[in-house]
């Protein structure tokens, strides 16, 4: 069984990056997901799948899996600048603004 070890991205609804500085040490599904023919819902025997292991740092994580035994694969992450704008949303209600605020 090889583990994966990534840095999670941020969430669609953030807009900061709490909670994707960490590291997760993932585990794969080892059997497939089966569809219950009375209520349609998604299920699966394997409960190691939900597993989710979040370590401080990447050295913390790969540690971890080696005292463990586990096969594991780092999944570098995607390098983004930060998107801050010189003033944000609380220039909405500045009251030295040089234009009224209107929809």
């Amino acid at each position: 069984m090889r583990v994966r070890i990534f840095q999670p991205a941020r969430n669609a609804m953030q807009s900061g990056t709490a909670r994707s500085k960490g590291w997760v040490l993932e585990f794969p599904a080892a059997d497939p997901r089966a569809i219950d023919p009375l209520m349609g819902w998604t299920s699966s025997d394997d409960t190691q799948s939900q597993v989710r292991l979040r370590f401080e740092t990447r050295k913390q994580a790969e540690a971890y899996a080696r005292e463990q035994g586990l096969d594991y694969v780092v999944q570098d992450p995607h390098a983004r600048s930060a998107n801050v704008r010189p003033r944000g949303y609380g220039e909405n209600f500045a009251t030295d603004r040089r234009a009224p605020w209107t929809h």
